[in-house]
């Protein structure tokens, strides 16, 4: 949601800048824009729509040496060309992109900038109009842009150009990502490392509320208050050749298609001198600690944690509760005396579990991120992490970090479960490789998933997805796959709801799509099918291998039976994937969507 770049150095800035937004067009966007500032001044560009056509409306002919860049996910103002990044002020001597949501902008705007024109309808405008008035009091530049910042409540990440320092990017974050990478003669800002990979792999993370100014051969971090901070980069742990699509049409494709290898990573990443698999044991112990877990996270990330709360209870016998990010921070339940918070998040920079956490550091407790992304804020600010190891996921719709996510929590559920003394009466790391196997099965398996995307949901308007117990969960994910990329109108269910209300809803040729997972409610909901079936539905049964009847359409490998999300979800992503295909959607960047949601 929302990339920021920026670059200084001695190369064409602006070529560097166009390929770094292209790197962001992951996260989701509407439109983007360029400013890139030479001996001339500064010349912006913007388009409503993708980068190929921001890319048509920039002079080829203009080159310069500093710049910075956007992709926008508008929340203020529609998707157009004016209200696209960057935003000047009223002179034009300042050029602002912005990531975030200023909640006061229109206070701000109200109290001091009262008879100035505003050009767009977004609350970045009101800070580079900010700017430019503090600028005409006598202020600095610096000062105004830290004097600015002091006035702005919600979430801000900041590339700020002045025509009158050639040499300076300004630069600020709160509670919204922001990086700047270091290299030899040039320095670059970006909300990802992954747009300026590139040129470097080095990068200093910013905190919040830091005010950093950048020139190509220096970077000067302090806080609001002047003070200096020294902080020195990391190595951005990424490979160029992971995020490529190589020879696949989508990368949700070829993202499907490595959960596998996934799966045989996270055992390799976990496993002990000794050949068992193992946690960091400061994690262990916080697990072992805890009366109760309570699990936060959000959209897919929230699925995978209503299963990691099976495997913690049935487990490891430690209770569990998941709470979705955006209600708990305003909504905090009564906790427990003694509770461990997990926060699930596939990119680490989720803003609704970001101000739960920030709301759970002030009150003392424990914390642990579950992430993909290493140096991720989520991760650095608290206490503990356990990563994924799926690698740069970029189509939005997450495939594989959600299984990364599940097999994590079962490593930890399971590494906890040993350490209490429990008997367990299997092996986990036996156990995922033959899941592996399994994903890799219904991978290979793409044609027949093909032809049911055809059959059940070629000219569908909405869908049902049904299952009972660790099933359930596996449906409202294959319900979410279906809806946020093909746009059909998808629910997931525990079966034994239908009849207390849904049910009215089942129409003749209404797709319902059962998962028969678990022995011990198969019977169950092969009743719920026949009772849909008799309204006229058209139901589809994804069967595990032993439990299978004839006439399933679909019967997966079979698995340990805790572990059926692993492989029962895959058939529901490639149906989901083939049912966008066949209708012409953008599988990989969904209308609406964000791959990482940075702000509330």
């Amino acid at each position: 949601m929302c990339g920021i770049v920026g670059y200084i150095g001695e190369a064409d800035a602006k070529e560097i800048l166009l390929k770094g937004l292209e790197k962001l067009e992951y996260r989701g966007y509407d439109s983007a824009g360029i400013a890139i500032r030479n001996e001339e001044g500064v010349t912006v560009f913007k388009e409503k729509g993708r980068i190929a056509d921001l890319r048509e409306a920039v002079n080829e002919d203009i080159t310069a040496k500093i710049g910075i860049g956007h992709t926008r996910w508008a929340t203020h103002g529609v998707p157009n060309r004016l209200n696209a990044h960057p935003h000047q002020s009223a002179s034009g001597r300042f050029t602002l992109v912005h990531n975030g949501v200023i909640e006061n902008y229109h206070l701000l705007q109200k109290t001091y900038l009262k008879g100035i024109p505003m050009q767009s309808d977004t609350d970045t405008e009101v800070i580079v109009q900010l700017i430019e008035l503090f600028v005409k009091e006598g202020f600095s530049t610096a000062d105004a842009f830290r004097k600015t910042l002091t006035l702005l409540h919600g979430s801000y990440a900041l590339a700020l150009l002045d025509v009158e320092a050639a040499d300076t990017i300004f630069v600020a974050k709160n509670k919204s990502p922001l990086l700047v990478g270091v290299g030899e003669g040039f320095n670059v800002v970006a909300s990802d490392a992954m747009a300026m990979l590139q040129v470097t792999d080095q990068y200093i993370e910013l905190h919040d509320k830091e005010v950093v100014i950048v020139h190509k051969a220096s970077v000067e971090i302090t806080k609001l208050d002047g003070s200096i901070v020294e902080r020195g980069p990391y190595t951005a742990e990424l490979d160029m050749s992971d995020i490529e699509k190589g020879t696949y049409p989508h990368y949700m494709l070829k993202e499907m298609d490595e959960q596998p290898t996934v799966i045989r990573k996270i055992i390799q990443a976990y496993e002990g001198d000794n050949g068992e698999l193992t946690i960091d044991a400061e994690i262990l112990e916080a697990l072992r600690a805890a009366d109760r877990l309570y699990i936060i996270a959000a959209g897919t990330s929230s699925h995978a944690g209503l299963i990691g709360k099976q495997y913690f209870e049935k487990m490891a016998g430690i209770p569990v509760e998941v709470h979705i990010s955006s209600e708990f921070g305003y909504n905090m339940p009564l906790l427990s005396e003694k509770p461990l918070f997990i926060f699930i998040t596939q990119s680490g920079e989720t803003a609704d579990s970001r101000q739960v956490l920030v709301k759970i550091k002030e009150l003392g407790y424990p914390t642990l991120t579950i992430t993909n992304v290493p140096g991720s804020t989520l991760s650095r600010e608290a206490d503990h992490t356990l990563l994924l190891h799926a690698g740069p996921e970029i189509a939005v719709a997450s495939t594989k970090a959600y299984v990364a996510q599940i097999a994590v929590l079962a490593l930890a559920a399971y590494v906890t479960a040993r350490a209490n003394g429990k008997d367990l009466e299997f092996d986990l790391k036996q156990e995922l490789a033959i899941v592996a196997n399994g994903i890799q099965t219904i991978i290979d398996s793409k044609d027949v998933l093909e032809d049911i995307a055809e059959d059940y949901l070629k000219i569908a308007r909405n869908a049902f997805f049904i299952g009972r117990n660790i099933d359930f969960y596996v449906s409202l994910e294959g319900a979410l796959k279906l809806k946020e990329i093909s746009y059909i109108q998808a629910e997931g269910f525990a079966g034994g709801e239908l009849k207390h209300g849904t049910i009215a809803l089942i129409e003749e040729g209404t797709p319902v799509f059962a998962l028969v997972t678990q022995a011990s409610v198969a019977l169950n909901i092969r009743g719920n099918v026949k009772e849909v079936a008799a309204r006229g539905a058209h139901p589809c049964i994804i069967a595990m291998a032993g439990i299978d009847e004839d006439g399933d359409r679909l019967v997966i490998p079979h698995v340990h039976e805790l572990l059926t999300p692993l492989v029962s979800v895959v058939p529901l992503q490639l149906i989901s994937y083939y049912a966008a295909l066949h209708r012409r959607c953008d599988v990989d960047k969904p209308r609406n969507l964000a791959k990482s949601v940075t702000v509330e």
